[in-house]
């Protein structure tokens, strides 16, 4: 067998390829950088005990730690060589898996334990794994606008509105003038259940949990948002790499859903898009195609791990 490939070993714990101890502490080391570099500002404001309505929404809606996601895994399909290794048996998943090392002969490395993860994760991996494969299937909407942050807002009293100490561009009688002159056509659930009681009529769509599989689409910018979540909630199946992949990529959409939000972030350095003009129109459908774009091939990432996933378990 060629270095690389697999050898007979306990049910569900074979691995497909080996990586070196300089090759897997490279990639580590790389992770850990990439990841210092994009948590230093939320850990330097959470120590001074200073909130951010844009950015604390990727540490307190999602619930993936900043901690955890620095810990670098190397995904389904994938084991590491050498004594340091070896330290990752007390962390859960992961076991001894026999593979084939450079010299050609069966060796024995760390990696997941496949058959141990999807007895315990496996109505997860699937429920993922249909969803992101609906998502995939369907055509992307463009013309949502980002109403549904206007929405949550709506006839609202000031002390109510979920980030109060940032002022509202248009102010609120403004801001429910935009809701009231446009169609609303929100199709994710967790963007919906925040609507105020007297928005949700307003939106053409029922989105529900259990139809979220029915509604999710490819051009919603919650929905690619969500793929940090299903990235994180498959750990330690997905890479480190593609988490932080998934990650950047919320990170940035959060900033366009809050630059065409409401609220007015001129203080913590953001301009608006004003998607109640058609130039701000045309700006808002750009980014969410081009996050669209982006989405697409971070999906097809995860769905490659959810069908390894499913072939060993």
């Amino acid at each position: 067998m060629k270095p690389g490939t697999t050898t007979s070993s306990a049910a569900g714990r074979a691995a497909a390829a080996a990586l070196s101890p300089d090759a897997w502490r490279e990639r580590e080391h790389a992770h850990h950088t990439r990841v210092d570099a994009l948590l230093a500002g939320h850990l330097r404001r959470r120590a001074e005990g200073v909130a951010h309505p844009v950015e604390d929404f990727l540490f307190t809606y999602y619930s993936h730690k900043p901690a955890h996601l620095r810990r670098w895994h190397p995904g389904v399909g994938t084991a590491l060589l050498g004594d340091a290794a070896r330290d990752r048996l007390a962390d859960r998943w992961y076991a001894e898996v026999g593979v084939v090392g450079e010299s050609g002969r069966a060796v024995t490395g760390v990696g997941l334990d496949t058959a141990a993860f999807t007895a315990a994760r496996g109505r997860t991996v699937a429920f993922v794994g249909s969803l992101l494969r609906a998502v995939a299937g369907r055509p992307a909407h463009l013309g949502c606008f980002g109403l549904h942050e206007w929405a949550m807002v709506y006839r609202l009293d000031p002390g109510d509105v979920r980030h109060s100490a940032v002022p509202l561009r248009l102010g609120a009688e403004g801001t429910d003038r935009v809701v009231e002159s446009h169609r609303i056509r929100c199709s994710h659930y967790d963007a919906f259940r925040f609507f105020t009681p007297e928005a949700r009529p307003r939106n053409l769509l029922r989105p529900t949990r259990e139809g979220q599989a029915d509604l999710d689409q490819p051009g919603c910018l919650h929905a690619t948002m969500d793929l940090y979540k299903w990235a994180y909630k498959l750990s330690p199946a997905v890479t480190g790499e593609l988490v932080v992949d998934c990650f950047e990529l919320a990170k940035d959409v959060r900033e366009m859903d809050m630059r065409a939000s409401p609220y007015d972030l001129a203080r913590y350095g953001y301009a608006p898009v004003r998607i109640e003009t058609a130039e701000g129109k045309a700006e808002y459908v750009a980014a969410q195609r081009s996050f669209a774009e982006r989405g697409g091939v971070l999906r097809a990432r995860l769905l490659e791990v959810c069908d390894a996933l499913a072939a060993t378990g």
